[in-house]
């Protein structure tokens, strides 16, 4: 273990600080964690692996805001009532509620439609040679299969999109800044889910919102305030995440042509390919742990109150783990830290995992030797990253 003196240390509130930087990969080599201003970052993959199911650890941003200095209002209310934010049986009561909204068999039968809604997009520009794709794709296709999901009319994709982007910026080191934002975007989807509600108590159906009502309404097993909390999540976070990681995906495949090449010819590879963008390129950059108990670690002692920042995209990519390999979208891999893991695992993985795996071999089809148009503009590479935009220019395909 490094001695004190040559832990590394970072602050990462900092808004310039990157977990994908130089710095932070130089420090995974001399230690497996580093000192920081709001606890210990975690680097390597072994010890991210074991703290993620530590059971001695619980969620650690559910404090988040308070860290930043947000202790009142819409957006603490609102973060505090999340299932990011509650342990035990609280957590497992609303884990098993929002769980068939993304079931595994669910996303399967929603595929035909995937296929159809990328097919449409990408005909909206292929011809053109270019795109702006984060406004002409990546979000379009992610709003919209939201939609779909909990049966919203798709032309309102643009105002979900619009505050789920808003609401994103809650993740961030730059949440006090935003908070403004934030909680307008909040205030809009409480609106939606508002909307939502009152319309399924009407007609109810067989969809996940109606489910959530009657929990509400006959079973007494949700909250007002949770069933609220509850839609804005799954609408949010079922959204802002493929959204950013599409653009990601794309982001790193322009970088490797010949892997885009090979998915264009092999779409069987999707799956295996979106596996190995989050792998190297996460849109969830950081997941965070509290120490409940004091807990020794590696000959660290870690006081209870501690928070560990569990580093994505170090651990990801750590040698000592996964070996010093490119990036191959060929390769079976041990498992990624890009949807979290242990009690807090993503809920919403199937929905990422299978809309991106239908529409990256469309993609690749479709749009040959993409290229960046100019510097794409990037949020912050700390909680939820990715493009706000992505102009590209690229060799039109062959129709899917």
């Amino acid at each position: 273990m490094a001695t004190t003196s040559e832990v590394p240390y970072f602050d990462v509130s900092d808004p310039e600080f990157s977990v994908s930087s130089a710095e932070v990969l130089a420090a995974r080599e001399r230690s497996w964690y580093a000192r920081t201003n709001f606890g210990i970052a975690v680097l390597r993959y072994e010890q991210t692996s074991a703290l993620l199911k530590d059971r001695r650890l619980r969620q650690g941003s559910f404090a988040w805001p308070e860290q930043h200095g947000i202790t009142d209002g819409l957006l603490h209310r609102w973060w505090s009532l999340l299932m990011l934010s509650v342990e035990g049986d609280d957590h497992r009561r609303l884990r098993r509620l929002a769980n068939p909204a993304f079931s595994r068999a669910l996303m399967e039968e929603m595929v035909p439609g995937f296929k159809l809604l990328a097919g449409e997009l990408v005909d909206t520009f292929a011809g053109r040679g270019r795109c702006e794709f984060v406004s002409e794709f990546a979000e379009p296709y992610s709003a919209r299969v939201l939609c779909r999901l909990v049966g919203l009319a798709e032309s309102r994709w643009r105002d979900l999109s619009h505050w789920s982007t808003d609401i994103g910026l809650a993740f961030g080191v730059t949440i006090a800044r935003d908070r403004e934002r934030i909680e307008a975007g909040l205030r809009n989807m409480y609106g939606l889910a508002d909307e939502l509600i009152a319309e399924r108590r009407r007609t109810p159906g067989g969809d996940v919102i109606s489910a959530l009502v009657q929990a509400h309404d006959d079973e007494g097993r949700l909250s007002h305030e949770e069933l609220e909390a509850m839609i804005t999540l799954i609408v949010f976070g079922g959204m802002d995440t493929t959204k950013n990681q599409l653009g990601l995906a794309l982001q790193l495949f322009i970088d490797h042509p010949d892997q885009w090449e090979l998915l264009a010819r092999e779409p069987e590879l999707g799956p295996r390919a979106v596996e190995e963008v989050i792998r190297w390129n996460p849109t969830v950059v950081w997941t965070t742990r509290r120490a409940v108990e004091d807990l020794t670690v590696e000959g660290l002692d870690i006081p209870a109150g501690t928070t560990m920042h569990l580093l994505s995209p170090p651990a990801n990519t750590d040698p000592l783990a996964v070996g010093d390999e490119p990036f191959d979208i060929t390769v079976e891999r041990r498992a990624h830290f890009g949807f979290g893991g242990g009690a807090h695992h993503c809920l919403g993985h199937w929905l990422a995992r299978i809309d991106m795996r239908e529409a990256l071999p469309i993609l690749a089809r479709r749009l040959h030797r993409p290229r960046l148009e100019r510097a794409p503009m990037l949020r912050p590479i700390s909680g939820v990253t990715g493009p706000v935009e992505l102009p590209i220019t690229f060799d039109p395909g062959v129709d899917a």
